[in-house]
């Protein structure tokens, strides 16, 4: 399959505003850090065929951002439950990738973006064998993981608290820079460049709302029982079942974004969250 055709610059972002995703994604720290990293590594997109590949957790919010961009971007999901959530928001289809298949043409891309999805896979040669396969000669593909370091000290902290990888339904902790980019060199690209995102304050942030999530506010006597893995509202209702709490979080985010602003103060360049860009040689 081929992309979707292209879009005038002026079609993009027609999202309502105060959409349920959009307004759970302007309040949420790590993935607005997330994708401004990625706006970084991706280079000038602006006339490139771009797509973006998403492993669960994702209402859409993320595309949105990055369609009104620029670039002409296509979309592909790995969990079947999250797609309705995403072409509600979009207007636009989103496709279902495997393991084994990412459903588009040899060279149908000059960016391919992958947010966390390595670390649902016990194996990940197939998948990143159809990444190379699906990236035009020339082009750049993005990929971010957690970081895989077992010592960082919240992803201890995690495992203490009863939040490690089968939580956020992952099969591995994450991949290191090193071990992305050994993945890349072994499939044909080249890596070069990194960076990182959400360090310990952020991560702080994050464990704690995950945390209340996935131990108080889902249990089924508190609204409709989510699926294993799920750490945050995933659609409409859910978050429907947790306004209450959600408005109150509402109201202090101010501060809890000016306590995740505290990374700042980490010396270092890494973070709990990496990624790693390689190029297919031309």
């Amino acid at each position: 399959m081929t992309p979707s055709p292209d879009r005038p610059r002026g079609e993009v972002a027609t999202a309502p505003n105060d959409a349920w995703q959009l307004r759970m994604f302007r309040k949420t720290l790590k993935k607005q850090q997330k994708v401004d990293l990625l706006l970084r590594l991706l280079d000038h997109c602006a006339r490139s065929r771009c797509l973006l590949i998403t492993g669960g957790d994702n209402n859409g919010a993320m595309n949105h951002v990055f369609r009104g961009s620029g670039g002409h971007w296509t979309w592909a999901e790995m969990e079947e439950g999250s797609i309705p959530q995403m072409e509600a928001l979009l207007g636009e289809r989103v496709l279902q990738a495997s393991r084994e298949r990412v459903p588009f043409a040899d060279g149908a891309f000059d960016r391919v973006v992958v947010i966390d999805v390595h670390e649902h896979m016990e194996v990940t040669d197939a998948f990143n064998r159809e990444l190379t396969r699906v990236l035009a000669p020339g082009g750049r593909a993005v990929v971010t993981t957690p970081n895989g370091a077992l010592w960082l000290p919240v992803a201890l902290l995690k495992r203490i608290v009863g939040m490690g990888p089968a939580e956020y339904g992952h099969v591995v902790q994450g991949y290191t820079f090193t071990e992305l980019e050994s993945m890349m060199r072994s499939n044909g690209l080249t890596p070069v460049a990194r960076g990182a995102y959400s360090r310990f304050f952020t991560e702080i942030v994050e464990l704690a709302l995950n945390f209340a999530y996935v131990k108080i506010l889902s249990r089924p006597k508190k609204g409709p029982a989510v699926a294993k893995g799920t750490i945050a509202p995933s659609n409409e209702e859910q978050l429907a079942s947790v306004e209450r709490t959600y408005r109150m979080y509402s109201l202090i985010y101010p501060l809890v974004r000016a306590f995740s602003a505290l990374d700042v103060l980490v010396p270092g360049k890494g973070g709990y969250a990496v990624a790693v860009v390689a190029v297919k040689e031309a």
